[in-house]
């Protein structure tokens, strides 16, 4: 393990089976020997065209991977490797994703419901109302449906989801796509706020400009 590493990733390859014609199969590599460390407090990119697999990263890392998907190599979370059963303990609590997608959101149930996890109690209620305050969303926002706000908002309201745990690692997938540069930017200084409290960010993106404003480290994902 490299000094300081809350998360260190050795060698991973993430395949795929799929069938071609009939009942004959093939094997798509996506992700071969990659190699990616994340210290404690800082803001580590990985940067890579869309479509590239990045994501496949943050799935293999949570244990979402596809059913025909394959994963070797080594994961280790806080000097440990991370087992299925370690990860069941951590993901969602310690080890949080921001997601590509503000589907995440359930179009029907009210956004403070959502940031609360279902949480009712008081304590729940004061960190959701200082985590909406805290990325600009007023105290009405609570009683809104994500179809209410715009997709700013949307982001800010999945980045205090992801807070309400107090988590050690953030993993946000794609935090930025089809906002306002300005917008964009001040999502990308949110997680850079993150970090400097002392957690860890891993951020994924396509966005190379915006990585280099904002990010400690950076590595280039290409062609797997």
């Amino acid at each position: 393990m490299e000094n300081g590493a809350l998360l260190q990733v050795n060698h991973l390859s993430v395949s795929f089976e799929q069938y071609t014609r009939g009942l004959k199969k093939r094997t798509l590599s996506v992700i071969e020997d990659l190699n990616l460390t994340v210290k404690a407090g800082e803001m580590t990119a990985v940067v890579g065209a869309s479509g590239s697999g990045k994501s496949l990263l943050a799935h293999g890392i949570l244990g979402l991977l596809p059913y025909n998907a394959s994963m070797s190599g080594q994961i280790f979370y806080e000097g440990c490797e991370l087992t299925e059963k370690r990860r069941k303990q951590a993901v969602g609590k310690e080890i949080v994703l921001v997601p590509q997608s503000v589907s995440y959101l359930d179009p029907l149930m009210k956004v403070g419901e959502q940031v609360r996890n279902g949480d009712r109690s008081l304590e729940a209620e004061r960190r959701c109302s200082s985590l909406l305050s805290r990325y600009g969303l007023e105290k009405e926002t609570e009683n809104k449906y994500p179809f209410e706000l715009s997709g700013g908002m949307t982001r800010r309201v999945l980045i205090s989801s992801a807070l309400m745990e107090q988590p050690k690692l953030i993993i946000a997938d794609e935090p930025t796509p089809g906002l306002e540069l300005a917008t964009a930017r001040r999502v990308m200084g949110h997680f850079k706020e993150i970090a400097e409290e002392g957690a860890s960010v891993l951020l994924i993106t396509h966005d190379l400009e915006l990585a280099l404003e904002t990010a400690d480290r950076i590595m280039v994902f290409y062609e797997g």
